[in-house]
């Protein structure tokens, strides 16, 4: 069964779009319209190009056709004339929906929906091995119900979005083999994620930070900032798909660890949560998480509750989370605070400011997170010295004039054990000469 990732298929990079929303009993259509315009994004990422978009009205969805047979005729007709190559739905589809639209669509018209988009731009962003192999699991898994008519249809496609990765390459496969290369691509995932957890763990001497956030949040350009690291900035959704992981400094002799991850999206292919929870295991075993959020975006507040059940969901606490408001140099008049009195930070990736106080609320919380003790020791007490230098778990360590300075995460009872108790102090304090 050859492999998705070994077929080049280059995307159309102007394919006509057709755009389909549904508002529903109790949902505003400006929520809809709202939506639209992040999926019209995607489908910039993606290689198309919007020339329509169609909203209906309905109380619910219909079972058939989510949109109702009436109005897929209209659907149809100006896909026609306007010689639509997709038509796009901003709701999961069923395969029997994918199939009875299709069969009143124009020849040649695919139709799609907001997952087939997202995989279709994973397949072409991914470039590592975990990636690759990430996306590859989602597409197959994505694809198992729909192994219908799409197949034949998608073999007389000449690429364009919806058919990069494994689409173009499994004319006439059967379930059999697809559940066959799933199980594969778990165990080569498996053995994939094990092998980052021993690389994460040959970096808990330093702490850990996670940026997490919505996509196109900025985290890239923080990343890019905090780390003095020459990465990918587009304005794009979904530019970047591997965690990177950096070294940055603090200030007051204080480094950590930090990591960038894969950006949230409301309405997530629940194909790719599962595969995609090992890149965000980052966060939930960061001792800081920082999420950041564009509140220059008019659904910010939105962004981020969407953020915050996708951590809930890895079950990473509040406790240890820090709110980016990141470009704050687009917004106008009052700044936004975090809802609900959360801790947060002001910050512009783009002009830097903030970056300062940024810089001081991580290495706050970090020197004061739960467990975490600091110790200052006289240097002529050379044996106490040795003994706590030989502490695991260190946060952080400089020598002053007269003392040495730890910051580690350890349990009271080994503090006392090892007669270092009586040399905790309650804050870091200020490194000699400034910040």
């Amino acid at each position: 069964m050859p492999s998705p990732r070994n077929i080049e298929v280059q995307p159309s990079g102007d394919e006509p779009t057709l755009l389909v929303g549904l508002v529903c009993s109790g949902v505003l259509r400006s929520e809809i319209e709202d939506h639209l315009d992040e999926l019209e994004r995607l489908v910039d990422t993606a290689g198309g190009r919007v020339v329509e978009r169609m909203v209906q009205e309905r109380s619910s969805p219909d079972p058939a056709t989510f949109v109702g047979s009436g109005f897929v005729t209209k659907i149809s007709n100006i896909a026609a004339d306007m010689d639509v190559q997709s038509v796009i739905f901003d709701e999961d589809l069923t395969a029997s929906q994918v199939r009875n639209l299709e069969t009143e669509m124009p020849e040649n018209t695919k139709i799609l929906d907001r997952a087939a988009v997202i995989l279709d731009i994973f397949a072409a962003r991914a470039r590592s091995r975990e990636a690759k192999t990430q996306v590859e699991l989602a597409q197959l898994n994505y694809l198992l119900p729909r192994l219908t008519r799409r197949w034949g249809h998608l073999s007389r496609q000449a690429g364009g979005i919806g058919t990069r990765g494994v689409g173009e390459t499994q004319l006439e496969i059967d379930r059999r083999l697809v559940s066959k290369r799933i199980a594969q691509l778990k165990g080569k995932l498996a053995i994939i994620e094990r092998d980052r957890r021993l690389r994460r763990d040959r970096r808990r001497d330093l702490p850990s930070v996670a940026l997490v956030g919505y996509t196109n949040a900025g985290k890239s350009s923080l990343f890019r900032r905090l780390a003095k690291a020459n990465v990918l900035v587009e304005d794009r959704l979904f530019a970047t798909l591997d965690p990177r992981a950096r070294r940055v400094s603090l200030g007051q002799d204080v480094t950590a660890v930090m990591t960038d991850t894969v950006g949230f999206i409301r309405k997530l292919p629940h194909d790719l949560v599962a595969p995609f929870k090992s890149t965000l295991e980052e966060a939930v075993d960061a001792d800081l998480v920082l999420h950041v959020v564009d509140v220059a975006h008019p659904a910010w507040e939105e962004h981020l509750r969407v953020g915050d059940e996708v951590l809930e969901g890895l079950g990473v606490d509040r406790g240890r989370e820090l709110i980016v408001l990141n470009k704050i140099d687009l917004v106008a008049g009052r700044r936004p605070f975090a809802p609900g009195g959360r801790q947060a930070v002001a910050v512009s990736a783009a002009t830097g400011e903030g970056l300062g106080d940024l810089r001081s609320g991580i290495r706050g919380s970090l020197l004061s997170g739960p467990g975490v003790a600091i110790l200052r020791i006289p240097l002529e007490e050379a044996e106490l010295v040795q003994r706590a230098v030989n502490l695991p778990h260190q946060l952080a360590r400089r020598f002053r004039h007269e003392t040495v300075e730890l910051a580690m995460r350890v349990d009271a009872w080994r503090l006392s054990e090892g007669g270092l108790d009586e040399y905790r102090v309650t804050d870091w304090g200020q490194a000699d000469g400034g910040q």
